[in-house]
């Protein structure tokens, strides 16, 4: 990508973004803080509708490639941007979402591969997209990490080829948009569901791409910082003999923001600088065994157990976790 076409994307996103900011006040697109919530002010929702229209607006312009990947993409965002301005029934939001999959495997030809394959595959997709959608609770987070992780890609796109380097930039050309208005002490706009899980659908389909392409599973790791706090706090919950499929707060970043009050981007700042790290030493000392990976998803396991219970205590993670 050229630096005309770049700063072309960036003008017209960045003027996509404020007529969607002006229209969302006026048809009272608002997220309102509920006991849930980590804000305390109503803001604009819906502003990461900024990921399906970027991937949108370069499709034409580089060759209209991968097609089955773009329609699965709008028609999860679509779902997902409605869900924003009103609820969606789950069954109506589980059947499109399990469409959109479809679409995305038929792009990168999985229904080829064994049943088995195809199962792992729509576990880590399914598990994704919640992941992403769960950390999307406070200011920055969501917009740095995504950052962080497309910009790794970029950088291993760069020896691997696994997949057009334009699609790359011009996700990240969105993310920093979006970063713009919402990375910031008092935010302009949250992502909101539409923008979690387009973003992830995106994710999904990188990572995919470059799983295919090189056969090591350890890629995986360019989430593991989200992954860590999901599943532990999945982990802790199950414990509680909590409803896993109940709104709640307990996640890690949540109590550093909400219990400790942590600045919100200080708390953003601290997964992304993790991820950087784990990016550094996945790429400065890459491995391929599974068995590698195993010990490292152990270690790594036990550390986040351990680091919650020293920050957060017996007490909050093992017999109440409610957060006054």
């Amino acid at each position: 990508m050229n630096y005309l076409i770049a700063l072309i994307f960036l003008a017209v996103l960045f003027f996509l973004m404020l007529i969607y900011l002006r229209l969302a006040a006026q048809f009272n697109i608002i997220d309102k803080p509920n006991l849930r919530s980590s804000h305390t002010a109503p803001i604009i929702r819906g502003g990461g509708i900024i990921f399906p229209i970027t991937i949108l607006l370069q499709f034409p312009v580089f060759g209209f490639n991968y097609s089955w990947f773009v329609a699965g993409l709008l028609l999860i965002s679509l779902i997902s941007f409605i869900d924003d301005v009103k609820p969606v029934s789950n069954s109506i939001r589980l059947f499109i979402h399990l469409l959109a999959v479809a679409m995305l495997f038929y792009q990168l030809q999985l229904f080829e591969s064994p049943w088995y394959l195809i199962a792992l595959a729509f576990f880590f997709v399914i598990g994704t997209i919640n992941a992403i959608n769960f950390m999307d609770g406070i200011n920055g987070i969501t917009g740095s990490y995504g950052l962080i992780t497309l910009i790794s890609l970029l950088y291993i796109n760069s020896t691997v080829n696994f997949i057009d380097s334009n699609i790359i930039l011009t996700v990240i050309i969105g993310l920093l948009i979006f970063n713009f208005f919402n990375f910031r002490t008092k935010a302009k706009c949250f992502a909101g569901d539409v923008g979690s899980v387009s973003l992830a659908f995106i994710l999904v389909f990188f990572l995919l791409q470059l799983l295919i392409k090189t056969q090591n599973i350890n890629y995986i790791l360019l989430l593991l910082v989200y992954g860590l706090d999901v599943v532990s706090t999945i982990f802790f919950r199950l414990i509680r003999k909590e409803n896993i499929f109940e709104a709640h707060r307990t996640h890690f970043y949540q109590f550093l923001a909400n219990e400790k009050k942590m600045p919100h981007l200080m708390v953003a700042a601290v997964y992304g600088l993790a991820q950087i790290a784990v990016n550094f030493c996945l790429i400065a000392f890459p491995i391929s065994s599974l068995t590698s990976l195993l010990v490292i998803l152990f270690i790594m396991g036990m550390f986040i157990v351990i680091l919650r219970f020293v920050f957060e205590g017996f007490q909050r993670l093992i017999k109440n976790a409610d957060v006054e």
